[in-house]
């Protein structure tokens, strides 16, 4: 079973950087509500449309999710 996107996503801080994935990592260990148990992209997309307490550009999402899969 792979690792869910959030557990996947926490390698993946550093709040020194400037690249997405970082920013992104960042900002979802700081919303206590995001998704955290799913590898599910639709329930992960839905949330940063409709639900996020931040603003994250859904481009770079995509290119984010890629990478989580390759992983």
């Amino acid at each position: 079973m792979r690792k869910s996107f959030y557990t996947w996503l926490m390698t993946q801080r550093n709040p020194k950087s400037n690249e997405p994935v970082a920013i992104l990592a960042d900002l979802a260990f700081e919303d206590s509500t995001f998704p955290k148990h799913t590898d599910d992209f639709e329930e992960v997309s839905r949330y940063l449309e409709d639900q996020a307490s931040f603003s994250f550009n859904l481009g770079q999402f995509d290119q984010i999710w890629e990478d989580y899969l390759a992983h």
